[in-house]
């Protein structure tokens, strides 16, 4: 432990407020750069320096296994007298295994960092089920995840030998063996992955009006003729779509005909022509017709029964009226349409647990929704949902919410157990509170007492995860869900220039749903924000590697340079330009630099519209019956990442967008902030010279009116 007790000269008031409050519920609330990690941490040291707490008493939760390693870094550091630990960690040439031997060793060596808890939320929740969950689940569990987030919660060493997809693809061609789901589905897949009938608008036909395909892959005219079709495929009744027939006078093509039963079909809607001269073709030849109306479709067991009487009873009387189908066989050529199902599937059963949400109640809603494809959905879904879960039960597996939502359990049904975390953490320390969901806010609540200090630290100007099912009302109404709390602000801005500061307070000030609070910057400096407007991508891509290369000339390394896009797409073509060039330029999405700074940020990608930013993306109406989503809401999230975006800057910020197409997030910004830029567009009318005397018009070189004598100017 250091020796000396806790310095909080460092620190300036309003950190200092945060660090030694006794209240029992604090929020500190930071802005970007304000320091609010350093804060947290020095909370930490207080604690143990100054209150004598145990280390052991410590709990500090993050959302990211390198936001948990950062902090044993900086803690590390703080007590590594010798400095070396630190140059371990920026030495380039050491591995990431190396480094983690590293940060062990040290940690080891310091007993009071070596005493605190500092988990990843699920790291934490799967050290309780470890240990105390056996009468919950079998604590010989297995995670089922994807490798992307096992690696980013280190867990990734007691992970399942299956993923979630492999695991709920594998039980929807299960469920397959029931040949009505497996026709449903197929159904389903065909009408709005495939054919998008849902999306059915006039430039949508194809020329020769066949939109709708069959389960047999027939295309045909309307949803009733597939429906006729489908009901032949079903009972395995072989069947010609518009057979070209002649019987006399001229050509045409009724709608069906079934050859083991020597029956014509037609169907008739309102937008049916007549066929009274095809009726009279089928009485020359002697054939059999029927005819099929658009209001037997209205109702389904009207239209079987019809069907049933006019085909069947036609058929030989040991005609074959039963089919095998089998998944493979039905889905050919369709894997990756089933692909986007499963992912939905995934997506929904992910919602339904984060929103603790009963599966009755789901499909109840679901049923209640105006459109049918809704409808259609979650009855091939839920059974799916249902199945994953048991299956995840039978197996002893636990996906990433169910890390936290059985440890919730755990402690609702087992007091002991919970008793023994509340008596053990005495402070609870949040890091990047903005993040939080439903199942991690029941969690905590579930292991606070009266006594217990609950320190959270986070912007609610930066919650930027909503789509992962974040809820920013729990810091933006901290108080409403911690009764008695404290909110202390942290509006010291240390990273950003004054220009960069300004301009991110104003943007974010068109958003409604937020904590009013000023942010002020200790960096002054005369370079602003510059706006660059190409006219074209050719000109934006040119503007930003010129830039690049007098930076770099500059001596700023490629360390220093971030470029930042909302969509990875975006930023394809500077790279195969750069990468041509051999510049090497640090690049990300908005959302995976959270957290990150560069000296200089190019922000790419500034335009209105679709594939621009702000992209207000109102997601499929399916996910709407779990989660209804709110288009100013979403904007207010999309501002929220701009805002992100632009201070991870610390000297200069580069804006880049399309002369014409400019963002609105743009607009938002002082022209006192920025310097705009673009190339100008050139005239298209020619000057014309004209005599000021005459008003005759001159040639360029005249220096005389050859007809009125008038010098010219030069």
């Amino acid at each position: 432990m250091i020796e000396n007790k806790t310095d909080l000269s460092s620190l300036n008031d309003k950190q200092q407020e945060g660090v030694v409050s006794e209240h029992k519920r604090i929020l500190v609330l930071a802005g970007a750069g304000s320091g609010k990690t350093k804060t947290l941490l020095q909370k930490i040291i207080y604690l143990i320096e100054e209150k004598g707490v145990s280390p052991s008493s410590i709990l500090a939760i993050t959302f990211t296994k390198n936001a948990a390693n950062e902090m044993l870094d900086r803690l590390i550091i703080s007590a590594d007298t010798t400095g070396r630990y630190g140059k371990i960690m920026v030495d380039k040439r050491l591995s990431k295994a190396e480094r983690e031997m590293e940060r062990f060793s040290y940690q080891k060596k310091y007993k009071w960092i070596d005493g605190l808890t500092i988990r990843t939320f699920h790291s934490f929740c799967y050290s309780i089920l470890r240990n105390y969950g056996v009468n919950e689940f079998d604590n010989k569990f297995k995670i089922i995840g994807d490798e992307k987030r096992d690696e980013e919660d280190d867990l990734s060493k007691y992970v399942a030998s299956e993923t979630v997809f492999e695991a709920v693809h594998k039980l929807l061609i299960e469920q397959c063996n029931d040949t009505d789901y497996l026709l449903l589905l197929k159904r389903y897949i065909l009408d709005y992955i495939i054919d998008k009938i849902h999306k059915n608008e006039g430039n949508y036909l194809p020329k020769d009006g066949k939109y709708f395909t069959t389960l047999d892959g027939t295309k045909v005219r309307s949803k009733s003729e597939q429906y006729i079709a489908d009901w032949f495929y079903r009972h395995s009744i072989k069947y010609e779509y518009e057979p070209l027939l002649n019987v006399k006078d001229f050509n045409f093509r009724p709608d069906f005909y079934i050859p083991d039963a020597n029956l014509y079909i037609e169907h008739l809607s309102d937008k049916s022509s007549s066929t009274k001269n095809k009726e009279e073709q089928f009485q020359k030849g002697n054939l059999l017709l029927v005819k099929t109306y658009e209001s037997m479709t209205k109702d389904s067991a009207l239209f079987n029964h019809t069907l049933d009487k006019v085909v069947k009873n036609r058929l030989p009387s040991n005609y074959h009226n039963t089919i095998s189908l089998t998944y493979k066989e039905e889905f050919n050529g369709y894997h990756e349409n089933v692909k986007d199902f499963v992912t939905q599937i995934m997506r929904i059963t992910d919602m339904i647990k984060v929103e603790n949400i009963d599966l009755d109640k789901v499909l109840e809603d679901a049923r209640k929704d105006q459109h049918e494809r809704v409808r259609n959905f979650y009855e091939l879904a839920i059974p799916i949902v249902a199945k994953y879960n048991n299956y995840c039960i039978d197996k002893s597996y636990l996906d990433f919410n169910d890390l936290i939502s059985r440890s919730t359990s755990l402690f609702q049904n087992h007091s002991d157990i919970a008793n023994r975390y509340k008596s053990k953490y005495q402070y609870i320390l949040v890091d990047e509170f903005q993040d939080v969901n439903n199942l991690q806010v029941d969690l905590l609540k579930l292991l606070l007492t009266d006594e217990t200090q609950l320190f959270c630290v986070g912007d609610d100007w930066q919650s930027i995860y909503g789509f992962r099912g974040s809820n920013v009302s729990y810091i933006v109404d901290f108080e409403k869900h911690f009764p008695d709390s404290k909110v202390v602000k942290l509006n010291l801005n240390y990273r950003s220039t004054q220009n960069i500061v300004g301009a991110s307070n104003e943007v974010i000030k068109h958003n409604k749903f937020k904590v009013e609070k000023e942010i002020y910057a200790s960096k002054n400096s005369e370079h602003k924000i510059v706006v660059f407007s190409g006219g074209s991508e050719e000109e934006n891509i040119q503007f930003c590697f010129n830039k690049v290369k007098e930076l770099q000339n500059d001596g700023m390394t490629y360390e220093d340079i971030l470029f930042l896009y909302r969509r990875s797409k975006m930023y394809s073509p500077y790279f195969f330009r750069f990468r041509n060039e051999n510049i090497k330029v640090q690049a990300k999405t908005i959302h995976a630099a959270k957290g990150l700074e560069a000296k200089v940020v190019f922000i790419l990608g500034l335009t209105e519209g679709s594939g621009g930013f702000p992209d207000i993306w109102l997601e499929d109406r399916i996910f709407q019956v779990i989660k209804k989503a709110n288009h100013d809401l979403l904007l207010e999230e999309e501002r929220r990442l701009f805002y992100v975006a632009i201070t991870r800057a610390k000297d200069k910020l580069f804006l880049i967008t399309e002369k014409g197409n400019e963002s609105s997030f743009l607009k938002e910004i002082p022209d006192i902030f920025t310097v705009k830029t673009s190339i100008p567009i050139k005239s298209l009318v020619e000057k014309v010279i004209t005599c000021q005397k005459c008003f005759s018009q001159l040639e360029k070189l005249w220096v005389v009116c050859p007809y009125c004598g008038k010098k010219t100017k030069a």
